[in-house]
């Protein structure tokens, strides 16, 4: 496609931009209205727009790069059950199908067509991540995804603006929380909603039809913009590995990288198998965080989209972890796929290293915690049930030029829910959360700090947490001359050690207390600047032992 003059080149811009409002306005729309702490603190959703072919067009800068990557292939599935000429005004479509979807059923997808003047002109999809649907709740211990919780294969959620009862019916009576993941799904509607009217009201101001020619210079030229990037790099195959800590034994992730002039080719041939555990992933899971360990350093600043996307090209062999098949269990399928960036990361460093950040906790820490019937070793009692997922992170790791960032969340950029919220919500007491002294990786610039804390029954009952964590075993690595970061750690306040996978039970009147690893450091520890380390022990950030042992400093 080509663009006639400078004015039609403005004008394009101007359309972009205000299609990259449009989608954050609806981002923000489901973040204000969403009735789970997961879209509402965490920030963990999607929201996007598309063009009648499903080609993803723009995505909001609130969400994760898993929810919106994958979502960006999921539309196509829905098309594929509900061609765009079957679908009338005021349809709303849904699934949560990990296969379809984003990879597990906790996290639904919603699609809506929208339509101007009675023609169809783009659709609005949006994901968000639900408390609870049923089975054995959020958590790893699952065989089979039939375990897992309530499948809503691909369907309408409501058909000419009437919503389905008997879906929402069929949900009320299978999830644990039937409150808050009815009115996400209502929240997640309604964002596409808003998403659609800004839209029309946007092509009304600027007379336009249809999307076809702003679609397509679009993804055009963000496709040449992300080849650009990529015609400067090194030309060849890079090959990297990672051991994790997986559930049942230690997981290998292998990634070889070919960089060519049509982009990049990334191959996970060589990693471990599928798991016995819900851990597994599937390949659109793997899509999405593989291509943004890419997207991070190169083409950084193209906007997201189907055009920037597609230079990336992934394989991943059909039954390793990276490519389950269905009816694999997936609802911790987050524990290994947010790995993948740092598996990726470790190729291009061997072509830019200066360029590429440290290797960091990388998983979320989001304890899920749990009281009730048939949940604890001992009897809950008459106190107060509750399913309750928080988000928390360890430390990120050390950058290029600085350190990394303490108790923040990469790749999945979610934000730590506060414990005030948690305390609103669930009955349990935060006795602490503290950054954890000495858990970032020495280096020239240092690897973030975990985080530390400590968690109680309000009542004095036993509760339970279901544990997806890894970097316990295996600690984030540093790179070019930096130390590791340290390892996490789960354990009881009376003493004994926990796993980091699986459903455990905390005695009634004992504590939790939850150890978050630190990311990995960059560059020789001894070359870090003094005044740096100063600032460090001032800080609390590493202690005076580690301060000489590690940078070599003394007063």
């Amino acid at each position: 496609m080509t663009v006639n003059n400078a004015l039609e080149q403005i004008n394009l811009q101007i359309q972009w931009n205000r299609i990259l409002s449009v989608v954050e306005e609806q981002a923000q729309v489901l973040v204000r209205t969403a009735f789970s702490t997961a879209a509402r603190e965490a920030g963990d959703i999607s929201a996007g727009v598309f063009d009648c072919d499903g080609r993803m067009l723009a995505q909001a800068v609130t969400g994760t790069p898993g929810h919106v990557n994958a979502m960006a292939a999921s539309v196509g599935s829905f098309l594929e059950i509900f061609p765009l000429k079957e679908m009338e005004e005021g349809d709303v479509y849904v699934t949560n199908d990990p296969w379809k979807g984003t990879g597990h059923l906790n996290d639904f997808t919603v699609v809506t067509p929208t339509f101007r003047n009675g023609e169809a002109v783009a659709i609005f999809a949006c994901t968000t991540h639900v408390v609870d649907v049923g089975g054995r709740g959020f958590g790893a211990d699952g065989r089979q995804v039939y375990e897992e919780g309530l499948n809503i294969p691909i369907m309408p959620l409501a058909k000419k603006g009437k919503f389905s009862e008997i879906i929402f019916s069929i949900i009320r009576a299978n999830v644990r929380n039937p409150v808050e993941v009815e009115g996400d799904l209502y929240s997640l509607a309604s964002c596409n909603e808003v998403g659609g009217r800004r839209l029309v009201a946007m092509m009304d101001e600027f007379g336009m039809s249809n999307l076809n020619h702003l679609s397509n210079h679009i993804i055009e030229t963000s496709k040449s913009g992300m080849l650009d990037e990529v015609k400067r790099l090194k030309f060849g195959k890079y090959k990297n590995s990672m051991r994790i800590d997986g559930f049942e034994k230690e997981l290998d992730l292998v990634c070889e990288m070919t960089i060519s002039e049509t982009g990049i080719d990334l191959d996970f041939t060589g990693t471990s198998g599928t798991s016995s555990y819900g851990i597994n992933v599937p390949v659109t899971y793997t899509e999405a965080y593989a291509t943004f360990g890419v997207r991070c350093v190169i083409g950084s600043r193209v906007p997201n989209n189907a055009g920037s996307l597609s230079p990336v090209r992934i394989k991943a062999p059909s039954g390793c972890i990276l490519n389950a098949p269905h009816p694999a269990a997936v609802t911790g399928r987050h524990v290994i796929g947010q790995m993948l960036p740092d598996v990726v990361l470790g190729c291009l460093n061997q072509v830019i290293p200066d360029r590429v950040p440290a290797e960091g906790t990388s998983c979320l820490w989001n304890p899920v915690l749990l009281g009730g019937h048939g949940l604890t070793e001992e009897d809950y009692g008459d106190a107060r049930p509750f399913a309750m997922n928080t988000f928390h992170s360890g430390g990120t790791g050390a950058r290029p030029a600085k350190d990394g960032l303490d108790a923040t969340a990469f790749p999945s950029g979610v934000k730590n829910t506060p414990i005030e919220v948690n305390e609103t919500i669930a009955p349990l007491i935060f006795w602490k959360k503290e950054y954890r002294m000495d858990s970032g990786g020495p280096g020239v610039h240092r690897g973030g700090v975990g985080q530390v804390m400590e968690i109680s029954h309000a009542q004095g009952a036993p509760f339970a947490i279901n544990s997806m964590f890894d970097r316990v075993i295996h600690p984030p690595r540093g790179r070019n001359g930096g130390s590791s970061g340290k390892t996490g750690r789960l354990y009881l306040k009376s003493g004994q050690e926990l796993m980091g996978k699986g459903r455990q039970s905390i005695p009634a009147g004992d504590r939790i207390i939850i150890e978050m690893p630190g990311g990995g450091g960059l560059g020789n520890a001894k070359g870090r600047d003094p005044k740096k380390v100063e600032d460090d022990l001032l800080n609390g950030y590493i202690s005076e032992l580690k301060a000489k042992e590690d940078y070599g400093y003394s007063n």
